[in-house]
């Protein structure tokens, strides 16, 4: 079986191990005050050219989600997201669990855009009855979205505009950023910087046995944020295999280098897909692809590959989900669009 079902079912990059393996039986301070991790929060505020960043190391984006939500937010506040949003969809409640609650927004193709959250928070704000409803206070966007597509850069200011001017907290999610940042258009990580709040960066589904960097720029948010890891559980004892790896990850262009291999190969399915005459749910330019796929279709590629179903359709077919990682090799990208053209 050759699987496309996710972007994380491998373990990590060699430079990783390696880098891990060589320091192996070294001794450092542990919860993320190591060398290491300093030296990686130096490269990472280099790449973002934000000198007074603040950079923290969490395990998982959940994690990263819910402690990022948590510190910026007070008790009566709730976060503005698509109605696709991983936040709503895919954490089990782990934001409401914290005591906020997710006020989902319209989406096309998984983006939200300026004007709703404008009107949403407009409109909340003319209620006369606003203190009887939850206060939208901040923006989670993820880049690239849950569906594969991306913001681009006036898409990601118009956000950050409505943002400043009506006081929220912007917060992107970047699980995927690598792959964001391999698309003509889009942000880059100074645009990150400077048009968010917070937002982090993504080496779980990136070639890092595990990890998110989260970066914060709104002075507000860095007060205690160390406190609000410790108490959400996400302070690692072991933080050095954190920043270690963040280290490889940003040095020799490494992050970049993944992101956009990642994308290339699934350049390559998105046309055998498309040459087939196989439509897309979403307009992904990212490693995860969308095909509509028939009931006879998912049959014979699931013979050889796994994928995940997104959506049942009532012809017996399905929107499906076929993603590349960093470990993807170009021999399982040959098969697959080989066996995608006999379709």
């Amino acid at each position: 079986m050759i699987r496309f079902e996710s972007d994380y079912l491998e373990g990590a990059v060699p430079e990783i191990i390696k880098r891990l393996n060589d320091t192996n039986l070294e001794q450092t301070s542990g919860y993320g005050t190591d060398p290491y991790c300093a030296a990686a929060r130096e490269k990472i505020k280099a790449e973002c050219k934000a000198p007074n960043a603040d950079v923290h190391f969490l395990v998982g984006g959940t994690q990263a989600n819910l402690t990022v939500i948590a510190a910026s937010l007070r008790p009566h506040q709730g976060v503005l997201a698509a109605e696709t949003a991983h936040i709503e969809v895919h954490e089990t409640g782990a934001i409401e669990a914290s005591g906020h609650k997710v006020l989902t927004l319209p989406t096309e193709n998984g983006k939200i855009k300026a004007a709703d959250i404008e009107e949403y928070v407009l409109r909340h704000r003319a209620d006369e009855s606003f203190e009887h409803t939850v206060q939208p206070a901040m923006v989670y966007i993820s880049q690239p979205t849950e569906t594969g597509t991306v913001y681009s850069l006036p898409e990601l200011e118009a956000i950050s505009r409505v943002c400043r001017g009506l006081g929220l907290i912007l917060f992107a999610d970047g699980a995927r950023l690598a792959c964001a940042l391999a698309c003509e258009g889009t942000p880059t990580l100074p645009d990150l910087a400077r048009l968010c709040d917070v937002f982090y960066i993504g080496g779980t589904k990136h070639g890092a046995l595990f990890g998110e960097a989260v970066v914060i720029t709104n002075n507000a948010i860095k007060r205690d944020f160390r406190y609000i890891i410790k108490q959400r559980g996400g302070m690692f004892a072991k933080g050095r295999l954190l920043g270690l790896q963040f280290d490889a990850l940003f040095t020799d262009g490494l992050y970049y280098k993944i992101g956009s291999r990642e994308a290339e190969l699934a350049a390559r399915l998105r046309e055998a897909f498309a040459a087939k005459g196989i439509a897309f749910k979403y307009p992904s330019p990212t490693n995860q692809l969308f095909p509509i796929l028939s009931k006879k279709q998912m049959g014979t590629l699931s013979e050889k590959y796994s994928f995940s179903v997104q959506e049942h359709l009532p012809n017996g077919g399905a929107v499906v989900r076929f993603c590349t990682s960093w470990a993807t090799t170009t021999e399982a990208v040959d098969e697959l669009t080989a066996d995608i053209e006999k379709l």
